[in-house]
Formats: C-alpha cells, structure tokens, sequence
C-alpha cells in the first residue's frame, strides 16, 4: 500500500503534463482537455526544444564525467585520512550545498568575468563545484562500507593494478557510482541559476527554455511538453545506472582474480 501511495504521488503530477502536452484548449472546470491537437509539441519545437534538449544532455553528461570520479576520488581520501583533518576536510567539501546558489554564482560570476573564461567553461566549472558535496557524500558511504581485503587478495594473487581497478574496485563500488553520477546529472539537467547568470543568456537549455515559456500567457501545452521532455532522460538513466550497479554487484569477485603461472623449476 505505501509503495501504491508512492508511485501516485509521483505519478499524478504527469498525469496533467500528459493531458496539457496533448491539449489544443483545455477550459476551466473541464475535466479533460476540449480540444486534442499537437499545438504544444509544434510551439515547443519552434521555441527550440531540440536544440535545448542536446545542449543539456551535453552539459549534464560533462558534468557527470567530472564530478563523480572527483567525488570518489575526494571521498576515498577523506575514509583514509585522521579524522579531524577528516572533518575540517568534509566541512569544505560541503560549503557549495550550503551556501545560497544565487550569492555563490553572483560572486564567482565577476571572477570569472575578469579571467575572461568561456561561458561554457563557467558553468560546468561551477556546476561541477555544486555537484560535488553530492557524489563525495554518496561515495564516503559507499567506502565506508567497502572492504579493500578483496582488492589486497587480488594484488597478491597476481592481478595488475589496472585489471583490479576494472574487475575487483569498480565492480563493488558500482552501487555507489550509480547513485554518484545520477545525483551529479540532476543537479548540471535542472539548473536554471548559474546557466543564466555565468552563461548570460546564450546558453539556452531545457531549464531555461520552460521559465522563458512559463512566464507567459497561453503557453500551457508547450511548458507541459517541454516538463517532460525534461523529465523524460534522468528517469531513464536511473534505470539503466540501477539495472548496470545490479549487474555489476552480482558479477564474482573471484573470476576477475587469476593467479600468476607457476614458475617452472630451475635445476642446479
């Protein structure tokens, strides 16, 4: 029963999206829309939903890139560290998520006027700043719980260090990576504030392009399009990372190790 009542909260927002997406005119006190049509999904893509859909799976993607091996990469070094250099250490780490977005853009924004960087470089640099007290939390737990006895094991059992990077470490870690990386996109493919401020208005992505629409009048269908276009890529990569963390949990630690060939014996 919690589980049913769960899925309807979620569920029944994108019920009116759905309706709206598909509506030429929906009157007030209807039920279901008057009119059917693809009003919305032709306003939608003449608005640039296409074009805004690419530019945010890029910047979501490269911010994913970077931010979850620095996450991971900062959250190993904060289980092996002492634990009040640990502390001063998770406190940094987690000042971006703290501290409000809109003070934080507005200050680097004239910094990074001054350095005169690209404004695509400003926004995955400080979108990658504020996604990464996201993946370091996730990750400090998953090694938190992770036992490097498997990777000593496969050490002394003749694996290179690469091969028990790729077959013994990531494989037990993946859970955590999934839920990393997730949380690293969400935060680059639903940010409005920096993309507008750093970018200056020449960055259009989804984000931007459902709050230019929606603060019009009359543009109904093409926001509820728009809302689930967006909504549409992160729910179908919490899927795949899900399904690829599960795989990989399962796969046996045992059949990544293999053990060096015996020497042959030299005779005096």
């Amino acid at each position: 029963m919690t589980r049913l009542l769960l899925v309807a909260w979620f569920v029944a927002p994108l019920v009116a999206l759905v309706l709206w997406a598909f509506a030429d005119s929906w009157a007030a006190g209807s039920l279901l829309p008057d009119d059917w049509g693809r009003r919305g999904w032709d306003g939608a893509a003449g608005a640039g939903l296409w074009l805004a859909l690419w530019r945010s799976a890029v910047l979501a993607t490269v911010v994913m890139l970077l931010a979850t091996p620095a996450g991971a990469m900062a959250a190993r070094a904060l289980v092996r560290v002492g634990t009040r250099l640990r502390a001063a250490a998770a406190a940094l780490l987690l000042l971006p998520a703290v501290l409000p977005p809109l003070t934080v853009v507005l200050g680097v924004d004239v910094l990074l006027l001054r350095l005169q960087l690209p404004a695509a470089i400003g926004v995955v640099t400080i979108l990658v700043v504020q996604a990464l007290p996201y993946t370091t939390y996730v990750m400090y737990t998953t090694y938190l719980a992770h036992d490097v006895a498997y990777e000593e094991e496969a050490r002394t059992l003749g694996a290179s260090p690469a091969r028990t990077l790729v077959r013994v470490h990531l494989p037990l870690v993946a859970p955590g990576l999934a839920a990393a990386a997730f949380l690293a996109l969400l935060v680059a493919w639903s940010d409005y504030v920096v993309t507008v401020v750093v970018g200056g208005g020449l960055l259009l992505t989804l984000p931007v392009l459902v709050a230019s629409n929606a603060a019009g009048t009359g543009n109904e269908p093409v926001v509820a399009v728009l809302s689930l276009v967006a909504a549409v890529p992160p729910l179908a990569l919490l899927v795949v990372l899900g399904l690829l963390g599960r795989r990989s949990r399962r796969q046996p630690v045992a059949a990544a190790i293999r053990p060096r060939p015996p020497v042959a014996a030299v005779r005096p």
